[in-house]
């Protein structure tokens, strides 16, 4: 039975603690909790008590006794982006292997440091890219592996966080890039590891643009909010916002960050037009381009009417368009978090001088699309074959968050940032081979004219 402590307990650590109470109590076991924050260390520990009763609780300062007294196998790293890479490596150091949380690290020295040290030691990090696992997801890695489309030239993609979920970034620790990475770090991690898994590469050059437009006082004075407070909480004008959170009718909010402010200060609930108080951006276009010669338009929105995205794949042989709708949530709310909305979602191949069709879209069930219950059985279950290859180890992590961290350099420096200067000694990704260069099509002599579709 393998070991595990958790490391941060705070809204993103709620599916690993349901691994140690439910489905994977016979294959598992639950050593010790960590975290900065003393109530919600008690909080945890009396949630996970009943079926984990030898728990030991460790505050975070005593991380490091923890690993010395408990000696787990695995460590697993939910806490905030920033501080990622030191559990990671002192984890790693400590000849344990490692899960963490999505962005793996937030900046180059950082990266650099975590590579490093997985050399070093030998041991295995693993990052958890749910949205891999998404059948749906699957579903258009299949497609383009089966080179339904031919190979792939160029690609267009845009993500839509709406105005319940995009403003919650702007309202946590996350609206500081020194904490998350922006939202080019922090969210479009997914995005642009999907990007590079979906085409089997890696990226060499970024381009980006960035602002904030929306999460800012002109926003609220076009609301008629001049006289909001610094946060929601106890805010004169909370009757008459639409982005107003009330943690004390969410129970799950409360119990985990309302009840527990007095231990740390930190509220989860401040204004998400305190422009002054964030530097991150809610609007930005990003230009890639891949070692495979792909080029990627990307363009993440954090204020709009809809969840979900549109991906276009353009290819020698046609186009596949994705489109997924998903439900909005805020994090550590209790409700599901990105499930696929049927209604509106799609996959369509349109082949060149083909009539264009659908593809029946997998069942989905669960949180991100369905990806999280099938993520976690790959994980805590002995793994299968899976000729996806979806399991992301340090290597995937970093290239996922490189594409973002260029990003930032490069809104920041008005240029082209190139992969290769912002860390070494990185390998090639291992991903399954897509459709070969030089593949011959054959002539079409009925070749049709597509009018409707």
């Amino acid at each position: 039975m393998k070991k595990y402590v958790i490391v941060g307990l705070g809204g993103r650590s709620a599916m690993f603690q349901g691994v140690f109470l439910e489905t994977y109590r016979d294959s598992v076991k639950l050593l010790a909790i960590c975290d900065s924050n003393e109530g919600r260390l008690r909080l945890a520990a009396k949630r996970l008590k009943a079926a984990n009763p030898d728990l030991a609780s460790y505050p975070s300062e005593d991380f490091k006794k923890m690993l010395a007294e408990q000696k787990p196998d695995c460590v697993i790293v939910t806490t905030m982006d920033s501080t990622h890479n030191d559990y990671i490596c002192t984890s790693l150091e400590a000849d344990c292997d490692v899960i963490t949380e999505k962005p793996m690290t937030i900046d180059e020295n950082r990266c650099q440091k975590i590579i490093d040290t997985v050399k070093k030691t030998g041991k295995k990090l693993r990052v958890t890219f749910n949205y891999r696992y998404s059948p749906i997801r699957a579903q258009v890695k299949e497609l383009l592996l089966s080179g339904v489309i031919g190979k792939i030239l160029s690609v267009d993609f845009q993500w839509l966080l709406d105005t319940r979920h995009g403003a919650d970034y702007f309202r946590r620790w996350h609206r500081n890039k020194a904490n998350s990475g922006g939202l080019m770090v922090h969210k479009a991690t997914h995005h642009f590891d999907l990007v590079n898994w979906w085409l089997s590469t890696y990226p060499e050059s970024v381009f980006a643009k960035g602002k904030r437009v929306f999460y800012n006082a002109k926003q609220a004075e076009r609301y008629g909010l001049e006289d909001r407070a610094e946060r929601c909480h106890g805010c004169p004008v909370s009757s008459r916002c639409n982005f107003f959170l009330d943690m004390e009718e969410a129970e799950d909010l409360r119990e985990l960050y309302l009840d527990n402010e007095k231990y740390d200060g930190y509220f989860r609930d401040k204004c998400v037009f305190n422009d002054s108080e964030s530097d991150i951006e809610d609007v930005m276009n990003v230009i890639v381009e891949y070692k495979s010669g792909v080029l990627l338009s990307y363009s993440l929105n954090a204020f709009m009417p809809w969840e979900g995205y549109r991906v276009e794949f353009n290819g020698t042989k046609g186009r596949l368009e994705h489109m997924a709708r998903e439900s909005s949530y805020i994090n550590g709310d209790g409700t599901a978090q990105g499930s696929l909305k049927p209604e509106g979602s799609y996959i369509r191949i349109f082949p060149h001088f083909r009539t264009p069709y659908k593809v029946e879209l997998a069942e989905t069930k669960g949180n991100h699309g369905g990806g999280d219950i099938i993520m976690l059985e790959d994980i805590f279950r002995e793994s299968r074959p899976d000729p996806l290859m979806r399991k992301a180890n340090y290597i995937e992590g970093a290239y996922s968050i490189l594409t973002g961290i260029a990003a930032n350099k490069s809104i920041a420096a008005g240029k082209v940032i190139k992969i290769s200067e912002l860390v070494q000694g990185l390998p090639k990704p291992n991903f399954p081979e897509m459709p070969g260069e030089n593949e011959q099509i054959p002539y079409v002599e009925d070749a049709q004219k597509i009018e409707d579709f």
